[in-house]
Formats: structure tokens, C-alpha cells, sequence
């Protein structure tokens, strides 16, 4: 019987490219299956049911909504991608997941979207390198509460052991490349830099480098598409406590890419000077950013020593290094000028 998943965030730039991604297959048990991707807009979900998608606008923070969308629909696999942060919509979605597993449908899974940069020193994480296969939930409970991405991950691993329901967590890093989504199709990071860079016309860095996890869009996908076929094939993953899965390919300095934009910026006479400076300020950095000011710090200046270990038992097959990243940095301006702020980031509202 062919399963039913839900994607949220399909209207965003992982979310997104997913979904195209997942109806492109033409074999397997993902093209079998039955795809409902949630979006922010009716104008998303008219434009996405033009192509074919069974697209729905849906308040994910509305408990009552959620539960309504996963049981009509079925689902019993919720690839969740919209937010990293909001332990509600974890939790509405899980319950939502538990009372559909109520009604007698067999197993339901949970696949959570983290982030990497909470595994860092700069974010507070004591336990210095970290591996996926490392006690993870214990270590990230003993911490106090408080930092909503942390806070979110616990929530995810214990109410879905209590709704009887199976959670995996991708933790994902710096996300480059052009996504291949219909609306969204660049991350918020590099963007982001490129943006106040043109504004300022000068290229800024921090006075810290930094090497943070990092991984192409596509290779990002290709992780969550593996997953979720060993689910629909019944084999066995690593999951609930022992289910993180850090999906880096590689490391990146940001100053490598700072001078590589500067560069490539100047050439196009975007920028004043092929050099970097140092950004006079974290209040500035923030502004002009568009960070948070009181996480702008670790934002900018946290690497992290994280080995991924589940990923690449499973199969995963990452094709991006940092060598390839450094040197299409010209496409990288050229998605982000051709987007302009139609799709300005809301990653950090919340914050």
C-alpha cells in the first residue's frame, strides 16, 4: 500500500526543492507515494496545485488544524522542514502523527529539521567533539532549557516516544546552492552577506574565522530522499534517541568565502575593494545582516567539531566540497541578485 507524507515548508528553499525533487522520481516507493506538501499562502497552494501537488495552506501553530490535515490526508510519514526552532509545531505535528496511529494505521514517523550551529561552543555546547552516534539526546536534556532549537529537539525525541511515534532528527548545516523550488530558491546565509555587502559596498567579516558545517541544497535533499525511501522500505535506521543524523559534507571558512565574494563582487563594480574588512561592530553586523543581535556572535563565529557518522552508514553520497562551493561563489550572487528580496528570510522572527 502506498504511503502518505506530508513535507512541510514546501513553499521555502529546502522544503522546496524536496518536493520537486520527490515528484521527479520515476521509480521507487517515493514516486508510489502520496505527497501533501504545506505552504504559508492560498496563492502558494493555488500555484503548486497548477502543477499537480496536493498543496495545502495550513497554521501549523494551530493544533486543531494540523490534527485535521494528518488524519484527512492520511499521512503517516511528516518530513518536517518548516522551522528548527518552534517546539509547537513539533509538537502539534507529533500529536497529530499519535492520533492518526490511534485509528489502527500501522507505524507513523516523524522526521525532524535541527541545525549543527547548536553543537557548538559558541551556542553553549560543553561536550567538545560530537559525533551523531554520541548520546545526543542525553547530553542536549542535561543542558538548561532555553535555547528554542535545543529545547525543540528534546521535545521531538520524548513526545514522540509518548504518542507512539518514530523520530529521526536531520541535524543541517550552512546550506548553499540554488534550490530548485517554486517559489524560494536561495538559503538565507549567503544571501544574507551578499545583500549587506552590496549595501555597504564593502565586504565584511568577522574578526574570528570560522569553519562551520556545510553542505549543498541538493546534497541536503538527497538525505532526506534517502530516508525517507529506508522508511518506506521498512529498514531499520537509527531513530528517537539514537536518531540524529548530522548531514555536513564538508567544512567551509567563512573568510575564504568573504574574500572569494569580495572578489567576485568587485568585478561585477558591486563592492568598493576586492579586500575584506572587519566589521567594526556585532550591533552593525546584526543590522545589516538581518541577525539576530543576540546570536549574531555565535552565528558568525561558531564552527563546531561535528562528525557525521549516519549519514554515510546509510548510504548518503554527498557530491560538494568546499573547493567546488569556493569556486562557483558566481553563481551564488548571480540566484541571490536575480531574486533580489522577493522572498526576504523570516527564519529569525521568532527570535
Amino acid at each position: 500500500m502506498a504511503k502518505n507524507i506530508l513535507i512541510t515548508g514546501a513553499g521555502g528553499y529546502i522544503g522546496g526543492t524536496l518536493l520537486t525533487k520527490v515528484i521527479s522520481q520515476e521509480n521507487g516507493l517515493i514516486k508510489a507515494a502520496n505527497i501533501t506538501a504545506t505552504v504559508r499562502s492560498a496563492e502558494q497552494a493555488q500555484r503548486l496545485s497548477e502543477f499537480g501537488f496536493n498543496a495545502i495552506e495550513l497554521d501549523l501553530k494551530n493544533e486543531e488544524v494540523v490534527k485535521q490535515a494528518v488524519i484527512s490526508n492520511n499521512i503517516d510519514v511528516v518530513v518536517h522542514i518548516a522551522s528548527a526552532m518552534e517546539t509547537a509545531i513539533a509538537a502539534n505535528l507529533i500529536k497529530a502523527l499519535g492520533e492518526r496511529r490511534k485509528l489502527g494505521t500501522g507505524k507513523a514517523y516523524f522526521i525532524h529539521s535541527s541545525v549543527t550551529a547548536v553543537f557548538s561552543k559558541e551556542n553553549g555546547w560543553p561536550f567538545g567533539e560530537v559525533k551523531d552516534t554520541d548520546p545526543l539526546y542525553e547530553n542536549e536534556k542535561q543542558l538548561a532549557p532555553g535555547h528554542p532549537v535545543r529545547d525543540t529537539n528534546v521535545l521531538v525525541t520524548d513526545l514522540a516516544k509518548a504518542e507512539g511515534v518514530t523520530s529521526l532528527i536531520v541535524v543541517v548545516p550552512v546550506v548553499y546552492g540554488t534550490g530548485s523550488g517554486e517559489f524560494r530558491n536561495i538559503s538565507s546565509a549567503i544571501p544574507s552577506f551578499i545583500r549587506a555587502s552590496i549595501e555597504l559596498q564593502t565586504v565584511y567579516k568577522f574578526d574570528k574565522d570560522a569553519t562551520p558545517a556545510t553542505t549543498h541544497v541538493s546534497d541536503i535533499v538527497g538525505l532526506y530522499m534517502l530516508l525517507v525511501e529506508k522508511i518506506l522500505n521498512n529498514e531499520p535506521l537509527p531513530t528517537g534517541d539514537k536518531g540524529y543524523h548530522f548531514a555536513m559534507a564538508h567544512k567551509t571558512s567563512w573568510w575564504k568565502v568573504m574574500q572569494r565574494l569580495a572578489e567576485e563582487l568587485h568585478a561585477l563594480g558591486l563592492v568598493n575593494e576586492p579586500n575584506v574588512a572587519i566589521w567594526p561592530s556585532d550591533e552593525m553586523a546584526a543590522k545589516s545582516l538581518g541577525w539576530p543581535p543576540s546570536y549574531v556572535r555565535a552565528m558568525g563565529t561558531s564552527s563546531g567539531d561535528i562528525i557525521p557518522v549516519n549519514p554515510f552508514r546509510l548510504g548518503w553520497q554527498p557530491t560538494w566540497t568546499e573547493e567546488r562551493f569556493l569556486g562557483n561563489m558566481d553563481e551564488e550572487i548571480r540566484a541571490t541578485l536575480e531574486q533580489g528580496d522577493k522572498f526576504k528570510s523570516t527564519l529569525y522572527d521568532s527570535l
